[in-house]
């Protein structure tokens, strides 16, 4: 007598198939969505040196990293060291621009001497935009979505301090085709997973069937 082959499980089969399938969607979403977006506006960043220089910005807006402007720092409220790899430390203003003004951040220069006491009364600052230091971790970013805010990085350097380095479009990441390798190598691996788990209870449902 033919024995009936082991049944595929169904709720699991299903469960499997949806996961695998919003892997594979989140993949093509990084791949054909958010990977040209990203693509577009590093050509505009690229493109923002080139630019005619502007006053610094009130409000953040990432579309004008690199673009070149200056600013009025009526008074320095706080000069903190700021880590930055192989130069040291950047010497990190925070500005007072008026009454009613949001503030502004200025990157003095930079140092070796973690230590460094920076004498800076304020003054105007022109230089090029940049992201000012993000306090947040990875995880908190996920759900904080407040914009970062943007800090003018100083052409000439104040006494005592070395100058800035040059602005580079290669410090903004974009890893979207990563992460689109990255979600097609899951579905891959959990499909293949569960093809051999269900080829493996096939096989125990022959045997405890033939005994």
């Amino acid at each position: 007598m033919t024995r009936p082959s082991p049944r595929i499980p169904v709720i699991p089969t299903i469960l499997v198939t949806l996961a695998i399938a919003a892997m594979i969607g989140l993949g093509l979403w990084q791949l054909l969505d958010r990977l040209p977006k990203k693509e577009a506006f590093l050509a505009q960043l690229a493109a923002n040196p080139a630019k005619p220089p502007m006053a610094f910005p009130r409000l953040p807006d990432e579309t004008l990293l690199f673009r070149r402007a200056s600013g009025l720092c009526l008074q320095p409220t706080a000069i903190t060291l700021a880590g930055a790899g192989k130069s040291g430390f950047r010497a990190i203003a925070q500005c007072r621009t008026g009454a009613e003004g949001p503030g502004m951040i200025v990157q003095l220069g930079t140092t070796r001497d973690p230590m460094a006491k920076i004498a800076w009364a304020g003054g105007e600052v022109s230089g090029f935009i940049s992201h000012a230091p993000d306090g947040r971790s990875l995880i908190g970013s996920l759900f904080d979505h407040t914009p970062q805010r943007l800090m003018l990085v100083a052409d000439t350097p104040q006494a005592g301090l070395s100058p800035n380095g040059r602005p580079d479009i290669a410090s903004v990441p974009n890893n979207h085709l990563a992460y689109a390798g990255q979600w097609f190598f899951f579905a891959a691996i959990a499909a293949i997973i569960y093809v051999l788990a269900i080829a493996k209870r096939r096989n125990l449902v022959s045997k405890a069937s033939s005994r």
